[in-house]
């Protein structure tokens, strides 16, 4: 489910105390008008739930997903392969800085697949970004063998996954640096939003830099005789955004167990009439929506109608499918790059995305599960 759903008093609250502590929506600076500072507080408390080093909010997923490619070293025409089923905003950020997408398939986990991404590395592959689509983990394991022997970097894009593990470890911790998008679509929401992950201290301090102008927040100096070495661009999260954060992360469990609750309805009811999207082994997902597939277009179509009668709708697949599949980015990728997306298209096409609601209870997704079965 989508953190919106969950929006109430607290993070009313939260946006009142910030206004009588001072109303210093800055993340930086003016420390006589304020009490506290948080996005900091936002970025300690991320750390401390992922378990990892650092983190950094920033004013998007597409943000952090430029920043950390920068901070990786991608220069123009540096190579970056990602997937083919994706939202748009990875590709973006890789065009942005001169680089050259390079597409992959997926395979039955919807996820980036390792035999595809083997045989695209070449001499100019700089990053490889899986990303972890719609709450389920990327196959890491054997991404990271495979990089680590051609000593490629890992951005994990985990805009969607937010809380999902693979082997034990949050994704998002898994590669060289890790991405979240805090938009309101997502499992937790600051309204837009994004943070850089990384266990590695100089990615991080050239990130937090890069996302402020260069500042290096050197504590010798106030903010405007700063020093700097690199000069960056404006990727600053809001303390507004931060102080609804913070207020989100504490809810974050709650709603991943309330989405497998969901998530299970249909699941049980369904995986011994149609195939289920592949979870990888070691995997523990957000449940954040379900997937399964139809090759009959016409049952397909007479499903759709039975999901849309029962009040439900459908999410990305089919409904937005031309912005999360390259196959309909001519208008961004090289013809190339579009047509090895052509054999993801036609799974896609076969598949069905159920989104995972709050709003939606228990028994209404044991409804429609019962609903789709009377016609399969």
């Amino acid at each position: 489910m989508p953190g919106y759903e969950l929006i109430n008093k607290k993070e009313k609250f939260a946006v009142n105390e910030l206004f009588k502590e001072g109303g210093v929506l800055f993340a930086h600076g003016f420390e006589k008008l304020r009490k506290k500072f948080h996005v900091r507080e936002f970025e300690k408390n991320f750390a401390k739930y992922l378990r990892t080093k650092k983190c950094l909010a920033v004013s998007s997923g597409t943000a952090a997903i430029k920043i950390g490619l920068k901070a990786l070293g991608v220069k123009p025409g540096d190579e970056v392969i990602t997937q083919a089923f994706n939202f748009i905003a990875t590709v973006e950020a890789i065009l942005d800085l001169g680089a050259n997408p390079i597409i992959v398939n997926v395979n039955k986990t919807l996820n980036m697949d390792p035999i595809e991404l083997k045989k695209s590395i070449t001499k100019k592959t700089k990053v490889v970004i899986p990303v972890h689509m719609l709450g389920f983990s990327s196959e890491m394991q054997e991404i990271k063998n495979i990089c680590k022997r051609r000593k490629i970097k890992i951005l994990e894009d985990n805009c969607e996954s937010l809380g999902a593990k693979y082997k034990g470890k949050f994704l998002g911790t898994l590669g060289d640096i890790g991405v979240l998008s805090f938009d309101h679509g997502k499992i937790i929401t600051t309204g837009e939003g994004g943070l850089v992950i990384s266990k590695n201290l100089k990615l991080d301090k050239y990130s937090r830099e890069y996302h402020d102008h260069g500042h290096e927040n050197n504590r010798k100096y106030s903010r405007g005789e700063d020093s700097k070495s690199i000069y960056g661009f404006n990727y600053r999260m809001t303390e507004l955004q931060g102080v609804i954060g913070k207020v989100q992360l504490k809810k974050l469990n709650y709603i991943i167990k309330k989405n497998m609750e969901r998530y299970n309805c249909l699941n049980i009811a369904l995986k011994n009439k149609f195939e289920i999207r592949k979870n990888p082994q070691g995997s523990i997902p957000n449940y954040d929506t379900f997937i399964f597939f139809l090759k009959n277009i016409k049952l397909k179509k007479i499903i759709l109608k039975k999901i849309k009668k029962n009040n439900f709708g459908t999410k990305n697949l089919p409904d937005a499918i031309k912005w999360h599949c390259s196959a309909y980015w001519r208008h961004a990728l090289p013809l190339k790059q579009v047509k090895r997306s052509i054999k993801t298209r036609k799974l896609l096409s076969s598949a069905v995305a159920i989104p995972i609601n709050l709003k939606k209870s228990v028994s209404d997704y044991k409804k429609l599960a019962k609903s789709i079965l009377s016609i399969s």
